[in-house]
């Protein structure tokens, strides 16, 4: 036999436990839920957060702090040397043409421009931020950044 033979992984499909069927099957009589008790008993479901009667974990620790998380602004990040790249010059760059230009994957975030690379051509840009690096180059090159 050779590993091009095989035809199913190994232990791919593994055979159910068969409860409750006399003891040579190693299941028989308690059928692996052990003696008495509520988790031997038909219908149980052991609750995770549940310690017994001591006091829970999520209830000893105290509550501290403030995640700002959910305010924070995110934004999708275009270079400025990209937009070298993607647009002719004398261009109207817009948060649609960025998009179409295939810079951004969709428009649910704000666009913030960054001063990465070199700008020659003249553009006129529109975004929601620019850095103060994009914002020189932008208009070092002749063309003007338009916050939206």
């Amino acid at each position: 036999m050779q590993l091009a033979e095989i035809l199913k992984q190994a232990g791919r499909n593994r055979k159910r436990k068969r409860l409750g069927r006399g003891p040579g099957s190693g299941l028989g009589k308690t059928a692996g839920r052990g003696h008495k008790g509520a988790g031997s008993r038909a219908g149980s479901k052991r609750a995770t957060l549940s310690e017994g009667g001591q006091m829970p974990l999520f209830r000893r620790v105290p509550k501290r702090g403030f995640n700002n998380a959910p305010f924070r602004t995110v934004y999708n990040v275009v270079n400025v040397g990209d937009l070298e790249g993607k647009f002719e010059s004398g261009a109207h760059v817009t948060g649609e043409a960025i998009l179409e230009a295939g810079l951004i994957r969709n428009l649910r975030f704000k666009v913030k421009v960054l001063g990465n690379g070199d700008l020659t051509k003249k553009f006129k840009v529109e975004a929601a931020k620019f850095s103060k690096s994009a914002e020189e180059k932008i208009k070092a090159a002749g063309g003007e950044a338009v916050v939206i």
